[in-house]
């Protein structure tokens, strides 16, 4: 599928960004995982969560959608899994796959798991590692990449496990594994990632502890074996989502819009203190909490940006707000250079280097050192003009949208139907907002 964002003026109203995809996953992973019946408000129905749901009922827990967003999980309870007589196909999930990775861990039979092109290419031996250390027998195609088969078992042995990267994914994926293994399961990480499995875990009645490690870094750790509490779950807003119109609102002089209930957890708010940095006016309003997250309302006013140096220690905290910043980048004044992008490489596509070469077509300067990359922008619109390929990336081509709408000429992006995946109905959120973003009939027309 292929659309089109055109130029736009102000931006202004209120809307609510879709539920929290994090969240969304957790929520109904660890709703399975207690014993009793569940409730959830506000999920996330994007396809990468309804793939995670699908996989949920093919190993045998009853999920039941009373309305939009609103549905009921019948728990099993750790380590009550059924075997699945298919393959569990994560679509493009890599947080669903790598999660389930973590729980079919300590669960005594093989499961095969595959998913689309582009989480095919993604890299599992993070996970796989782990896991194989604690016990389970994993076999996958070269690179540790899917599909591959997992046999669990429900002898595994806890271990203590530092991690190379801060990744909520891996993190989670062992923590979720130590429920199923007697005694103490900990992950050690040199910087924190989300943690919005830790505060899950321990509102359903696990005991987890956090606390500075020994050499450096973060250690979090699970007690196994744990009877987990059935919970009412409301998920937030999504901050990620909620970031690409709070950029597309902040970089366009006049704009004034509010993006309701997002989730404010501190370990998630990286790209709006990147954006204050650089001179965005956003607002935090109505801060309360619910079901153990912050949330809030952001007002966003338009304005001049400027470029800012975002150090790597800051990557754990908006690692998928990366390329919408990167546009956000290209319309401030001056230089803006983003350190220690490493991780960008091994997301749904090469984020680094598809960003570069989707900006540098749409008229930005920008260039990649190292793990390093740096946008240059005077301050007003770029050219645009450009036809983009998303490479099968959700927020790759949401991010370009945004572009079009805020360049000189409208842009282009071929495979935007990867956008449902995390943030169905965002055209017409956009829209709604002022933006003019239109899905286009083959053959290029509107």
């Amino acid at each position: 599928m292929e659309m089109q964002a055109c130029p736009h003026g102000p931006l202004s109203g209120e809307a609510r960004p879709p539920g929290d995809k994090s969240i969304s996953h957790r929520a109904l992973m660890l709703a399975a995982l207690a014993v009793g019946e569940s409730r959830i408000e506000g999920l996330l129905e994007g396809e990468d969560v309804m793939a995670t749901a699908r996989a949920l009922g093919a190993l045998g827990v009853e999920l039941v959608r009373r309305g939009p967003g609103a549905w009921t999980v019948h728990g099993v309870g750790v380590s009550g899994l059924a075997e699945p007589e298919e393959v569990l196909d994560l679509g493009n999930a890599g947080t669903g796959a790598r999660l389930l990775m973590g729980i079919l861990a300590g669960h005594p039979f093989t499961s095969f798991l595959s998913g689309d092109a582009s989480l095919r290419r993604r890299p599992m031996a993070r996970v796989a590692e782990p896991l194989r250390a604690m016990g389970a027998e994993i076999l996958a195609r070269s690179g540790c990449r899917l599909p591959l088969a997992i046999t669990g078992t429900n002898r595994l042995v806890p271990i203590v496990w530092r991690s190379p990267v801060a990744s909520a994914q891996v993190k989670s994926a062992i923590l979720l594994c130590g429920l199923h293994a007697p005694g103490e399961t900990t992950v050690i990480e040199p910087l924190p990632s989300r943690d919005h499995t830790e505060r899950m875990l321990a509102g359903m009645g696990a005991e987890l502890r956090t606390a500075p490690a020994e050499g450096g870094g973060v250690a979090v750790t699970v007690v196994g074996q744990p009877e987990l509490v059935p919970q009412s779950f409301t998920v937030p807003a999504d901050p990620s989502s909620a970031a690409f119109p709070a950029v597309a609102a902040a970089a366009r002089a006049g704009s004034r819009i509010r993006l309701a209930g997002v989730g404010l957890n501190p370990s998630r708010t990286g790209a709006y203190t990147t954006l204050a940095e650089m001179g965005a006016r956003i607002a935090i309003l109505d801060r309360h909490r619910e079901g153990g997250e912050e949330v809030g309302t952001l007002e966003v006013e338009g304005g001049e940006l400027a470029a800012v140096d975002v150090p790597a220690e800051r990557a754990p905290a908006m690692i998928d707000e990366y390329p919408i910043l990167f546009v956000a980048a290209a319309l401030a004044r001056g230089r803006s250079r983003f350190r220690g992008l490493a991780e960008l490489r091994v997301k749904e596509s090469d984020r680094l280097a598809a960003m570069a070469e989707g900006l540098r077509a749409c008229g930005v300067r920008c260039g990649i050192e190292g793990d390093d990359l740096w946008v240059e922008g005077d301050g007003g619109p770029p050219a645009g003009g450009a036809r983009i390929d998303a490479r099968l990336d959700h927020r790759i081509a949401m991010s370009f949208l945004v572009l079009g709408g805020l360049a000189r000429e409208g842009v282009r992006v071929e495979g935007a139907e990867t956008i449902a995946t995390s943030f169905p109905g965002f055209a017409e959120l956009m829209n709604g907002l002022g933006a003019r973003i239109a899905t286009l009939a083959p053959g290029g027309a509107g």
